[in-house]
């Protein structure tokens, strides 16, 4: 079984019966593609629903609060408000109160 097969036998035998030459381009049908459909109006955005989590922050125990407000693209209450305490600790922010986690329409 130690049959020695040319390079063409052996594209013959991988890629089928249809081998072309090397150095002859292939034909191809002609490619006509389909014609761009007319300009469209742009459509509006689809509303994107986004939780708004507000939270009382500051940077020194029992000092001045200031309020946090940030908007996070989930629906989960409680990935919000952690979304919400990690930027506000990106913020050198050091202690938070939540005050509320609202849907709003964007």
């Amino acid at each position: 079984m130690t049959d020695i097969l040319s390079e063409e036998e052996m594209r013959a035998a991988l890629f089928g019966g249809a081998s072309t030459a090397t150095g002859e381009p292939s034909r191809h049908q002609d490619y006509n593609p389909l014609p761009l459909p007319a300009s469209r109006t742009p459509l509006t955005k689809p509303l994107v629903s986004r939780l708004r989590v507000t939270l009382h922050v500051t940077k020194v125990y029992e000092g001045p609060l200031e309020l946090f407000v940030h908007d996070v693209n989930t629906l989960g209450s409680l990935v919000a408000e952690a979304e919400a305490k990690a930027a506000a600790k990106k913020k050198k922010y050091r202690y938070f109160e939540l005050v509320s986690v609202k849907s709003v329409q964007v």
